[in-house]
């Protein structure tokens, strides 16, 4: 069977474009960039004449109907979807056959209430199962996206959907999951993207625990924080997203016209941190391009809010437009033509703060500054520096206050792009003596600085 798997690592997601035969494919689980499976599609010589949907998706937009509509393929949804755009529902038992290739649907039900999975068969190698987030790599997708009163009965049902819906496949089963490391819809999940069902049968643990309410009690602790943005891609997914050539691009922004907008909208640096650290328009976000874009987009950005983009080239504004829309943002006001070089040399004004070294950083601590760690949960407890406060970055806006009072801040996460996008959220808050860790973390404990775990020890 040949598969040519598409991941998308910022969101920690995959989709798959799968050969089914006589020059067709299908495409597994697409998000809204189409283009790269266009054009994927065309240098094989293949047609897409199939999308299949194993679930209304939370962490990203679907691109289902984008490829289905240029390419006139049919897009199979599940039924207990409810989606109100043009589609083939399927139900579990179906058998679809695609060219010679036999797709079984597999109820599925746990992370998502309408969840199938699909089993490829054809006439060369194993079976391949598209799992959506039934199971994954190393776990399974969490189970507490849909609405709190459901997450125990949802959690019930990814048990039972793990100790039966694929007891009949063989260990040589191909485990093709859309969901693995870097997604926040994974529990557990490991740095693998693939797998068999053989050796997570062995070896994964939500697969091993015989005990239902054992599973329940335990599967739960292992969810990390939830985005904001989640809570509206199920919904957009289910209504339809709109299509790519509906959506009005950004226009060009002289310096002048750039500010005038600014009172309306929400102004997106897209530059590396250091040069956002040097310069910068007052209170517009630092949220540098990179695979990480979209979720602190989604996470930190009203969903109508209107997004002007400061970019340091062309292919870095390509690339926020499309992880923009990625995450459900439409409203494109601009951009800023000729870049932050523009806006310095029409004069007008502009805001900087500190970028520290570990010696300067430790000189402010020393001083009196409060060191502010806005990494994940998790990663303040494997260390970080004495008497740090834990502030992730999707929790900062709403601590504000708090914060404001506590005096100078050096704020820090693992590498430095984090705290960037942290020191200018305080900034737009009015936290005006923040400043940032260059290299975070890691730099600090390259330095031969003291690290504090969890539990205190040094």
């Amino acid at each position: 069977m040949d598969i040519l798997p598409f991941v998308r690592e910022g969101l920690g997601n995959s989709s798959y474009l799968v050969a089914t035969g006589d020059g067709t494919a299908l495409l597994v689980d697409p998000d809204r960039t189409a283009q790269r499976y266009f054009d994927a599609a065309h240098e094989r010589g293949w047609r897409i004449e199939a999308v299949l949907e194993t679930h209304l998706h939370a962490d990203f937009v679907s691109g289902a109907r984008e490829v289905a509509a240029a390419c006139g393929a049919t897009l199979f949804v599940p039924r207990d979807a409810d989606s109100a755009f043009e589609h083939r529902a399927v139900a579990p038992g179906e058998r679809l056959t695609l060219h010679g290739m036999d797709v079984e649907v597999l109820a599925s039900p746990g992370h998502t209430p309408e969840h199938v999975a699909y089993v490829a068969r054809s006439a060369r190698g194993p079976a391949s199962l598209f799992s959506g987030g039934s199971l994954i790599v190393g776990g399974a997708a969490r189970t507490d996206l849909i609405a709190p009163e459901m997450t125990d009965e949802l959690t019930h049902a990814q048990y039972r959907t793990l100790r039966t819906a694929f007891a009949a496949l063989g260990d040589e089963t191909l485990l093709l999951p859309p969901h693995g490391a870097g997604s926040f819809c994974s529990a557990g999940s490991s740095g693998d993207r693939t797998s068999t069902l053989g050796a997570e049968r062995a070896h994964n643990q939500a697969m091993r625990i015989d005990d239902e309410e054992a599973f329940a009690r335990w599967f739960i602790s292992t969810f990390p924080a939830i985005p904001a943005y989640y809570a509206r891609m199920r919904p957009l997914n289910q209504r339809g997203p709109r299509l790519r050539g509906d959506i009005a691009m950004p226009p060009p922004l002289t310096a002048g016209e750039f500010d005038a907008a600014r009172a309306g909208a929400t102004v997106v640096d897209l530059r590396p941190g250091p040069e956002y650290m040097r310069a910068h328009i007052p209170a517009s976000l630092s949220n540098a391009i990179r695979d990480a874009y979209a979720v602190w987009l989604g996470w930190l950005v009203p969903e109508d809010a209107s997004l002007l983009f400061i970019a340091q080239d062309a292919a870095a504004l390509a690339r926020a437009i499309d992880e923009s829309l990625l995450v459900g943002y439409e409203r494109f006001a601009g951009y800023l033509d000729g870049g932050f070089a523009a806006w310095e040399r029409a004069g007008l004004p502009a805001a900087s703060a500190p970028l520290d070294s570990v010696a300067e950083a430790r000189a402010a601590l020393i001083a009196g500054a409060t060191p502010l760690d806005v990494r994940e949960p998790d990663e303040y407890r494997g260390g970080h520096i004495e008497d740090a406060i834990a502030a992730p970055l999707g929790t900062l806006p709403a601590r504000v206050a708090e914060l404001r009072e506590r005096g100078p801040l050096v704020v820090y996460c693992g590498a430095g792009e984090r705290s960037t996008t942290a020191v200018s959220l305080l900034e737009r808050a009015g936290v005006r003596d923040a400043r940032n860790l260059a290299g975070g973390l890691d730099a600090w404990r390259d330095a031969g600085q003291p690290i504090v775990t969890h539990s205190g020890e040094r």
